[in-house]
């Protein structure tokens, strides 16, 4: 390709869509020779800066993507499934931030430090973005997988409210300020009745129970048996990234009163042994993790230091007492950067990389 390929970024006006611009706005190569922001036709007509240019907020349809070489989409999963099949057909690569293809056999479902191969097999011109959830860990974990060999996974997560979008930060924020001051937490009850109090019913809450001063064991929806989506993405995506279709996942996912950034206790068994000092150069060795691991001063990744930033920390690192070949671990990671707008653009990089070779 002669030209620099044409971007199109779908969702420019939403929460994801917000932080993707400003990854745009920061990074220092830029492949792009155009850059289309799409929304819907009620955000059609916005005006948005990028690299200093003021763009105009194009409406969702079909033309827009005629001469698109690469459309991301961070979009509800219903509009993924209509239009990403749209902009394949007019000849752009859809690069894919919902959960509409994720398990698509025909779709390769990506974290580019991981298996940036599968990017060039695209029968249907859609790429997936994993699960925020997923995301958080994928950098460490395959880094690890690909020198020790994984075989299984048990984790908890610690998700922020950010991943239940912006009415999940609004909640919060509103129970932060019915319980401030207030002496709650000594009883049973006490934390529901002051919400009451403040006119915050539960029934209006994306939440099943408080969630400030309180951590909620539930995100997603009821699948089989007990488990939920966001259980069942973790299984199931961690097994496709990392090409293991029988790898034995088990994982419980907890809500947490934190706006944005994941975090997740990770238990990994390998086939071979691996040491701590053995974890801590793979980790160090990669570019897009960060090792905050020195427990004697206090030293581990956590929510509130990480939060607006690109790589994924880790830190905890312990090689588990009574498991062989096994480690444990913390993780945390951005839900709406890398979890989710920055792997998108990642991938986006790669596939303007193999456009321009």
């Amino acid at each position: 390709m002669s030209r620099k390929p044409v971007l199109a970024l779908v969702g420019a006006t939403g929460a994801v869509g917000g932080v993707m611009i400003d990854i745009m706005n920061a990074r220092q190569d830029w492949p792009w020779g155009e850059v289309r922001l799409v929304a819907s036709p009620r955000s059609a007509g916005k005006k948005m800066t990028v690299r200093g240019e003021e763009l105009t907020v194009l409406a969702l349809a079909p033309e827009v993507f005629d001469g698109v070489d690469i459309a991301m989409f961070d979009v509800p999963d219903e509009v993924s499934a209509r239009w990403a099949p749209i902009a394949a057909e007019r000849g752009a690569v859809a690069v894919d931030n919902s959960g509409a293809f994720r398990m698509d056999p025909d779709v390769p479902l990506v974290v580019p430090e991981v298996n940036a191969d599968q990017i060039a097999s695209r029968p249907r011109g859609i790429i997936a973005n994993p699960n925020c959830t997923t995301l958080s860990m994928m950098a460490a974990l395959g880094a690890l997988h690909h020198e020790y060999g994984l075989r299984e996974l048990v984790v908890a997560s610690y998700q922020a409210v950010s991943g239940a979008g912006q009415v999940g930060i609004d909640r919060l924020h509103a129970e932060l300020a019915a319980v401030a001051g207030k002496q709650v937490g000594a009883r049973a009850g006490d934390v529901r009745e002051a919400l009451a109090a403040a006119g915050l019913s539960q029934e209006d809450s994306p939440f099943s129970g408080p969630v400030v001063l309180n951590v909620v064991p539930w995100a997603g929806s009821l699948k089989d048996d007990g488990w939920s989506s966001e259980e069942l993405k973790v299984r199931n995506e961690s097994r496709k990234i990392l090409g293991i279709p029988d790898l034995k996942v088990s994982a419980t996912c907890v809500r947490v009163p934190v706006v944005t950034t994941h975090a997740l206790a990770v238990h990994a068994t390998f086939e071979r042994p691996v040491t701590v000092a053995e974890a801590h150069k793979i980790f160090d060795a990669q570019p897009t993790v960060v090792l905050v691991d020195d427990a004697s001063d206090g030293r581990y990744p956590m929510p509130a230091d990480v939060v607006g930033e690109d790589p994924t920390y880790v830190g905890r690192v312990r090689q588990a007492l009574d498991f062989p070949n096994t480690l444990d671990f913390f993780v945390c990671g951005d839900n709406l950067r890398k979890g989710a707008a920055l792997n998108t653009y990642e991938i986006a990089e790669k596939l303007a990389d193999e456009l321009a070779g």
